[in-house]
């Protein structure tokens, strides 16, 4: 039951988590996997189908690009850069999170999401 609500609030954050991090430097879909696994220290273990879906969503609606590269094992990989409306809607989602958590975080107050999760302010 626990993973099942992980895995939902996942979907729902994948892409503007992806459009971050490939903000940050282009990658290919196995790199970005295990990159999200990296930074949430595990908490977020995104399946490859959620991953290669989102990022085939993130091009169609034209906020990343991609091309294919030659790995060093002489197999080609497919790897994604952010455009210029990809940021823009980067930077419009990261505010959005801000005001999200703010909020929230008065629902519940601070110190109530500090001790419930053991997450120090």
């Amino acid at each position: 039951m626990y993973q099942d609500y992980v895995h939902q609030l996942l979907r729902g954050v994948i892409e503007p988590l992806l459009l971050f991090l490939i903000a940050e430097v282009p990658m290919h879909g196995y790199q970005i996997m295990k990159e999200v696994e990296r930074r949430s220290r595990g908490y977020f273990q995104a399946k490859e189908s959620t991953v290669y879906s989102a990022l085939r969503r993130l091009e169609n609606k034209g906020l990343v690009s991609s091309s294919w590269q030659q790995g060093s094992s002489k197999q080609r990989k497919r790897s994604y850069v952010i455009t210029g409306e990809g940021r823009q809607v980067l930077a419009e989602k990261l505010a959005e999170w801000q005001r999200f958590y703010m909020a929230s975080s008065r629902v519940v107050g601070d110190d109530s999401l500090a001790l419930s999760t053991g997450i120090s302010s």
